[in-house]
């Protein structure tokens, strides 16, 4: 994550701290050096520039030597972190949501029985509520790993053997796609389920909105695995913001309710749809391996995969019916308000 505060630090926020809190006097001595090309002996006693890798850097400005924080005090660099999480992750849930749901989701939906009312308001509302308080749990993380705690790697001459910098990637994925699962089907055991991954299922029929609409501790628990796993294993540094990225879209692709990946192997849309719909099945993140080794994998019902059959009368009966029998038992009373009772009537092909 240091490539992306050096990013935010060069363009943006060198110039924010410098005019919130800007430099002693003494301070502005070394600047001025710098500009001039002096070798001042007080040049570089406060602020030494080390770029956070040799494959993407800045150098900075005079603005980065100019505030009473330098770009290494940590303060400054828990604050930016924790602005940076909350902003970076908006921007990516509304960009790729709005994507997936202009161009990818079926709009059929609005009509299912067990859409609510006013759902994507709601999801969008839930999310809002949860990213800045996710942030915060979350900026601890990003702080050790800027400060160096973490095994994360720069260039290929620091990969621990050749041909890791390929083998980090399957690594990642069985390591996350486990403790996940494990996470998520604890998240279902009543005591659990009803104080913290309830909000989250609150959506029966999801858009790509309901993606990020967790309870922040429910979100956050989710994405442990993720923000542990470069402190034991090594992870290049590059290869670490592509994932934080691939993750998010990811979460939102699985809520888009396209059903294009009819694999016995990938987790897709098709199978969190199953998870929705009646809550004790498919946990997994990105595979069927765990749900199918921890026996709650269940297949997704081979209406789903044909557009006539996907959003038809009979079939939307079908996933009502079984989906108030799961209710009862899971919850006990459904309080969720619908907004298309009546649209069983009508013909929907």
């Amino acid at each position: 994550m240091d490539i992306v505060l050096e990013v935010f630090d060069t363009f943006v926020l060198d110039r924010i701290y410098a005019a919130a809190l800007p430099a002693s006097p003494l301070n502005f001595v070394t600047a001025f050096s710098r500009v001039n090309g002096l070798n001042s002996s007080l040049e570089h006693g406060y602020y030494e520039y080390q770029p956070a890798s040799k494959y993407l850097h800045f150098e900075p400005s005079d603005w980065a030597y100019m505030s009473q924080w330098p770009r290494n005090n940590i303060f400054r660099q828990a604050i930016s972190l924790y602005l940076i999480t909350w902003i970076f992750g908006l921007v990516l849930y509304f960009v790729f949501s709005s994507l997936s749901y202009k161009i990818i989701f079926d709009k059929s939906a609005f009509s299912h029985p067990k859409f609510l009312k006013n759902q994507i308001r709601m999801e969008i509302a839930q999310t809002m509520e949860a990213l800045p308080i996710m942030a915060i749990f979350t900026v601890p993380f990003f702080l050790a790993e800027v400060r160096g705690y973490s095994k994360l790697y720069d260039t290929s001459a620091e990969q621990p053997f050749l041909g890791y910098n390929f083998l980090q990637f399957p690594c990642f994925f069985l390591f996350t796609d486990f403790f996940i699962y494990w996470i998520h089907r604890g998240l279902h055991h009543p005591f659990v389920y009803k104080r913290l991954h309830k909000p989250h299922h609150k959506w029966i029929i999801p858009t790509p909105y309901a993606s990020h609409a967790f309870h922040p501790l429910d979100g956050m628990s989710q994405s442990i695995p993720y923000h542990v796993f470069p402190f034991l294993f090594p992870l290049q540094k590059l290869a670490y913001v592509g994932l934080f990225v691939f993750i998010n879209i990811w979460t939102i692709f699985i809520h888009d309710g396209e059903y294009v990946a009819n694999s016995p192997i990938i987790n897709g849309a098709a199978c969190h749809t199953m998870h929705h719909l009646y809550f004790n099945y498919n946990y997994g993140q990105f595979t069927t391996l765990w749900d199918r080794l921890g026996g709650s994998y269940r297949k997704p019902n081979p209406e789903l995969f044909n557009r006539e059959t996907k959003m038809g009368k009979k079939e939307w009966e079908r996933q009502s019916k079984e989906m108030e029998r799961v209710v009862k038992e899971v919850e006990g009373s459904d309080d969720r308000s619908y907004g298309a009772r009546n649209t069983l009537n009508k013909k929907v092909q």
